[in-house]
């Protein structure tokens, strides 16, 4: 659209005055434009959609996932743990280099303003190329959208460290974004529920975050397999397969065994030049099994010599004490040592942790573990933490897959006026309010329509009682009182409407 200044506007009308109407540009426009045989814009049709790995929320899905989300916030603050929100946006450098070389590139960088600016073409030509290169240049970008919540709230705990009360503990509800690839159970945009504590090194903590993924899944009814290991145990695998440089590449070629089966691991393995002997100690690390205690006597024999391994297994000893004292609460979710697990982001020190709901495909619904330092990345050395995540999305698919959401999640309303004639309706406006003072929440069907389709209304929006307000009951002062899930109906006083949904 062009646009003219107001003056020449004024004239342009003072000579020509015939109106001539068209709905896609502005009539002022539209004579300026023919006046001058200025040929007339056609306004494209544009096809609505989302990006790749985004999502819309509907009511009956915000309500669903606002239910798991009051679930979590419930046992989070039952534990003593208090809310924190932090920026979308955080600078890049925050982010780069604490996700691994696989996480860093999932991170969405965001572009600079000014890179249209013609006096700088050759400065932002050559920062594009250096980002082709791998690199990052802050002449394109310096900020980016937050890859998950650790790393902000260790940040924020550096940046407000003399004000908290230490230990600090934190509980965080955000949505966080990555550069991944769209599939079943994996979003660009998706929600995250973290929990971490600041300021202790005392396994007691670990341990309650165990039992926080258990009582939150049992409150939420999925039956899930919470997996724990230690990166101190594979530091100490690293360290026998050649030293504390071969770590990275093992940590991430483990992580990946679920999703591409041993033999792909080892072809992983044999490319970072690992010999095929450590590959042969790997694999036998992959294979321990049998029950808790059983994989623990097998991994002590294997990592023997290893002070750093041993200290990993002492850790994991202490907390499945401190879990087993509770043993005796009901609970369908267990917790099992699985040394195939790796949790591939470089920050974790200690002990690590991951969800995985049970009879279904789906990949990890939490994760977490221990970082001993991850403040010292912000110039705040010998701060340790520990911290777990709950996969909202992937939660909620889990229960609408497996049909568990409570059957009246998705009432809103739960009484509805229906709309009889102008004075009926000011009746029913005015009962209505009395109500809602009440905390009952109700609407009144705004036009006079017919019964039938205020009833499909109601009937749509599960809405389970209707009030019928008509000319009768406005001179009797009553009203009609209609459950619509039993279809029973009953005349009542106004005066008690608010007693009757007490």
């Amino acid at each position: 659209m062009i646009f003219f200044h107001k003056l020449f506007v004024k004239k342009f009308l003072a000579v020509h005055q015939t109106i001539v109407h068209d709905k896609s540009i502005g009539t002022i426009e539209y004579h300026i434009f023919a006046a001058y045989k200025i040929n007339l814009p056609h306004r494209q049709k544009m096809k609505p959609s989302l990006p790749q790995g985004t999502r819309d929320f509907s009511a009956d899905i915000i309500r669903r996932r606002r239910f798991i989300l009051d679930t979590i916030k419930d046992v989070f603050e039952l534990y003593g743990f208090e809310p924190l929100e932090t920026p979308a946006l955080e600078n890049l450098e925050t982010l780069m280099g604490k996700y691994g070389d696989e996480g860093d590139k999932l991170i969405f960088k965001i572009l600079n303003n000014g890179l249209d600016n013609p006096l700088k073409k050759e400065e932002i030509q050559k920062g594009f190329n250096k980002i082709l290169e791998g690199k990052n240049e802050k002449n394109i970008t310096e900020r980016a959208l937050r890859y998950d919540l650790t790393i902000p709230f260790a940040r924020y705990v550096s940046m407000n460290y003399g004000k908290l009360t230490m230990p600090y503990k934190r509980y965080q509800m955000q949505s966080v974004w990555r550069a991944d690839r769209p599939q079943k159970g994996r979003y660009r945009e998706f929600y995250q529920c973290d929990a971490d504590v600041a300021g202790t090194n005392s396994l007691i903590s670990d341990a309650e975050l165990a039992l926080i993924y258990q009582q939150v899944f049992r409150r939420l009814k999925i039956d899930v397999d919470i997996k724990i290991n230690s990166r101190k145990i594979l530091a100490a695998l690293a360290e026998v397969c050649g030293g504390s440089d071969k770590m990275s590449a093992i940590t991430v070629a483990i992580d990946k065994l679920d999703k591409i089966g041993i033999e792909k691991v080892k072809e992983e393995l044999i490319e970072n030049n690992l010999s095929v002997q450590q590959i042969s100690v790997i694999e036998s690390y992959l294979q321990i099994g049998g029950s808790n205690d059983e994989k623990l006597t097998k991994i002590t024999t294997l990592l023997n010599n290893v002070e750093t391994g041993q200290k990993g297994i002492e850790e994991l000893k202490i907390i499945l004490n401190y879990i087993n004292e509770v043993a005796g609460q009901s609970s369908t979710s267990s917790i099992n040592i699985d040394f195939t697990l790796a949790r591939g982001l470089n920050y974790y020190t200690g002990i690590i942790y991951e969800v995985k709901a049970k009879n279904i495909e789906m990949g990890s619904i939490g994760g977490g573990g221990r970082y001993d330092d991850l403040t010292g990345l912000f110039g705040l050395p010998n701060i340790p933490g520990v911290g777990i995540s709950f996969g909202v999305d992937r939660i909620y698919d889990v229960m609408t897959e497996l049909n568990i959401f409570p059957e009246d999640i998705n009432k809103s309303t739960t009484v509805l006026f229906f709309n009889l004639g102008e004075k009926e309706s000011t009746v029913a406006f005015k009962e209505m309010q009395v109500l809602r003072n009440n905390g009952i929440s109700c609407e009144l069907f705004y036009e006079n329509a017919k019964l039938d389709k205020q009833f499909k209304y109601a009937s749509k929006k599960n809405i389970p009682f209707a009030i019928i307000i008509g000319s009768n009951e406005v001179e009797q002062k009553t009203c009609i009182v209609r459950d619509l899930l039993k279809a029973e109906q009953q005349t009542i006083p106004v005066d008690n409407l608010s007693s009757y949904f007490r």
